[in-house]
């Protein structure tokens, strides 16, 4: 099982307001309560209601969750960055973040799985940024709790390829709702004042002939927010068939997640990431 090794630079009460203090969630610390062993003083075991003092060496098991069991594939993975703490990875466009009822056997979080496996048997596949499964891009796995949760304001940025011409930076400010059928939540969202608020920062880049190519940030980031806001004002993305229409120019969604960046959570340096655009992402804008 993994350990993160805490020095304690002050004296507190109990275990549990170090940890707080540190950013772990209610849900983690309830975890490291259930089994004796999960946490560790001076390699002696302790509890959450233990006293901490300073020069002390706290040591927390950072994958109290039972293991990811779903089912592994051995889908290519385009591997960015990787460290003890994170995996960041190029998802391709068609392929799923995560496991469903209609993709199951082939999806981004079964091949992590596989991967991870041969270097820690316990793993539990922690998913920070999910993109949809039309969309391209980088998307970062965290390799264990602590991690998870220390993980914060990570800047993202897209580029997407649009019908028409958008010749000025515009801000779309329009709540999104989920449409759902008896209460099963249904693929489509749409543009409407009882839905959840969603932010999209738009700036043209290029204008090719009868389109344009946008650098776009989001301050909510709900599902579709990009292919949603695009659409209602007129301007779907290429080959959204959801929110505009197939193209016989590109197999998939003209959107790619190309650029993040975050302060990472253990070491503190701050990590820029960029990748290029896709062959056929390419082809649209040259």
């Amino acid at each position: 099982m993994k350990f993160e090794t805490f020095f304690i630079d002050r004296k507190y009460e109990y275990i549990y307001y170090y940890l707080k203090d540190q950013g772990f969630s209610e849900a983690f610390i309830s975890s490291l309560r259930t089994k004796r062993g999960l946490i560790l003083k001076n390699d002696e075991i302790a509890n959450t209601r233990t006293p901490l003092e300073a020069g002390d060496i706290l040591s927390i098991a950072m994958n109290t969750r039972k293991k990811s069991s779903f089912k592994t594939n051995t889908h290519p993975l385009e591997i960015v960055f990787e460290d003890e703490y994170l995996l960041i990875v190029n998802k391709p466009a068609g392929l799923t973040t995560s496991p469903s009822r209609s993709h199951y056997d082939e999806n981004l979080a079964g091949a992590v799985l596989n991967y991870m496996l041969n270097k820690d048997p316990d793993f539990v596949v922690r998913i920070v940024n999910r993109l949809d499964k039309d969309t391209a891009g980088l998307v970062i796995i965290a390799k264990d709790a602590y991690t998870y949760s220390k993980l914060k304001d990570v800047k993202k940025k897209y580029y997407a390829v649009c019908e028409g011409e958008i010749e000025h930076n515009i801000i779309l400010d329009f709540p999104i709702e989920t449409i759902s059928n008896n209460g099963i939540n249904q693929i489509r969202r749409i543009v409407s004042p009882l839905g959840k608020p969603a932010k999209t920062f738009v700036t043209p880049i290029k204008h090719m002939k009868n389109s344009t190519l946008l650098e776009i940030t989001l301050e909510n980031g709900r599902t579709h927010q990009i292919r949603v806001h695009l659409s209602y004002i007129g301007h779907p993305l290429i080959g959204d068939e959801i929110y505009g229409q197939k193209s016989d120019r590109i197999n998939n969604t003209a959107l790619i997640c190309k650029e993040i960046s975050f302060t990472h959570p253990k070491t503190g340096e701050k990590i820029q990431l960029e990748i290029d655009f896709p062959a056929d992402f390419k082809s649209l804008i040259e």
